[in-house]
């Protein structure tokens, strides 16, 4: 039954608690026997909360539609009452901070009847889309440990991936779900602004770029937990429109003759992609034309305008970083210094300090006039875009965190691997990556889908007709729970 268990999504195993075919207390021993097995070779979870875990197990009072299933949330975007806190950081760990209460999205998940094993790891405060931070070192990718899991939640990623548990928490400010999806041979969907509530601590993070959900191996696990968390919190400034229907329904249903548009980088275009990843993508609208959809070499012209959203996300997380720094310092008492951070943390809230608040806001409006000509494909003629998740397989361990004394050269192959993911961050669409793609070396390639804003559905539906089409739930990494059962 354990071997079983890992390899079941969480609606499977939700259905068999319901049955009484196991217990909460059989699952979450099973999830925490796998951990204490792999974690070593993976470091994906970094601060066990076990006992916590097999109380409300025991405890007869889950209720829910995920009643008894266990996760894990990442160090990051959510906190819970009386459980260690440290962002990635070596500061808040040094000091030993611990939450004082919990974030809407975790009371969510526990009303759901999900059980909290632990944290995971993740990148100092979510700067990069590695997970290799100093404070707790390097998460290692199931596929292949010489590999990167993607960031920054890739300690969720590699969790999921490897079996420990069947969906964990993930957050989103650059592509930090869909990342880590398509390192780890995921699903992970990036909804819609104001789609999930970031509440209390927060009513928008990043000025709007930070989402908030969940990595899982199936569609129908990423929709099911999206009608759990979505929806207007108190004191939220602002909400995407509500579906017309649950998001469950929409797996398996009718999708209709959708206009797909398919960008796939060449050699001579202005965005260097790995022709691995470019092919992912063509494929994908090679299964999407063989489903009867409209398929074309296309996208909107506003891509190209390199040169305005990228140093606009920089000066955003840049400002956002510097507040940052000033906030955990009031928080804990005494001020983060520059040896209390990683040196590409310390650059970047150097860079937000030198801002001005007219600088800022001329930078929001000039992404809010950009926001709009991307938004003009989806309202005029197309449904779906199609694209690589990333410009690149996996790439190995250290070659996104060094050197380590020159943050501008980190910085740049960051943005040069995560090319196709913050544009959705700037204009607030669900955007979700799919495990549709391999290497040649094996390693997992994600295909990513991009509807209109507030539009899940369309996502879900596409996704879970491609699931069907190009199944992946057989796929195992070469680190896998069932492989040591």
């Amino acid at each position: 039954m354990s071997q079983d268990l890992s390899r079941l999504d969480a609606t499977t195993l939700a259905e068999l608690v319901r049955e009484g075919g196991v217990s909460p207390l059989e699952l979450v021993n099973t999830s925490i026997d796998g951990i204490e097995r792999l974690n070593a070779q993976l470091n994906a979870v970094i601060t066990p909360l076990y006992d916590k875990a097999r109380q409300r197990a025991r405890s007869g009072k889950l209720e829910g539609p995920f009643a008894g299933v266990p996760m894990l949330i990442k160090d990051l975007d959510v906190v819970s009452a009386g459980d260690p806190f440290h962002a990635g950081m070596k500061f808040l760990k040094e000091q030993g901070f611990y939450a004082s209460h919990s974030s809407y999205m975790v009371e969510l998940f526990e009303r759901a009847g999900l059980i909290i094993l632990g944290k995971t790891n993740t990148p100092e405060l979510g700067l990069t889309v590695t997970t290799e931070p100093e404070a707790y070192g390097p998460s290692c990718n199931p596929w292949n440990p010489e590999h990167s899991t993607g960031g920054s939640s890739g300690g969720s990623g590699a969790a999921v991936a490897s079996g420990m548990v069947p969906l964990a928490h993930a957050g989103d400010g650059g592509g930090s779900i869909r990342i880590p999806a398509s390192e780890c041979g995921l699903v992970g969907l990036k909804p819609s602004r104001g789609r999930c509530s970031l509440g209390p601590d927060y009513g928008e993070y990043w000025h709007g770029l930070v989402a908030s959900m969940v990595v899982t191996r199936s569609v129908r696990d990423t929709a099911g937990i999206l009608d759990v968390v979505s929806g207007l919190m108190p004191g939220d400034p602002y909400a995407a429109p509500s579906p017309d229907r649950p998001y469950t329904e929409e797996v398996g249903a009718k999708v209709g003759n959708l206009k797909v548009g398919v960008f796939a980088p060449g050699p001579d275009d202005a965005i260097a992609c790995n022709p691995e990843c470019a092919a992912a993508a063509r494929d994908a609208g090679t299964a999407l034309s063989e489903l009867g959809h409209q398929v074309h070499e296309a996208y909107p012209s506003a891509l190209d305008e390199q040169d305005l959203y990228r140093p606009g996300f920089f000066q955003i997380v840049a400002c956002w970083t510097a507040k940052a720094l000033e906030a955990w310092g009031k928080t804990t008492g005494r001020p983060v210094t520059e040896n209390d951070v990683e040196s590409t943390t310390w650059w970047l809230a150097e860079a937000g300090r030198a801002v001005s608040a007219a600088e800022y806001l001329a930078t929001v409006e000039a992404l809010h006039a950009w926001n709009r000509r991307m938004a003009e494909w989806w309202s005029s003629d197309f449904d779906l875009l199609v694209t690589p998740t990333i410009a690149c397989p996996p790439p190995r361990l250290g070659y996104l965190s060094e050197p380590k004394d020159d943050p501008l050269e980190m910085s740049r192959k960051v943005l040069e691997v995560m090319a196709f993911t913050p544009q959705f961050n700037i204009t607030g669409q669900p955007a979700m990556s799919v495990p549709l793609g391999r290497s040649d070396r094996g390693l997992p390639i994600g295909v990513q889908l991009v509807a209109a804003y507030g539009r899940e559905d369309v996502l879900i539906r596409v996704a879970s007709q491609l699931e069907e089409a190009r199944p992946w739930s057989d796929r195992i990494p070469e680190i896998h729970v069932s492989a040591i059962l």
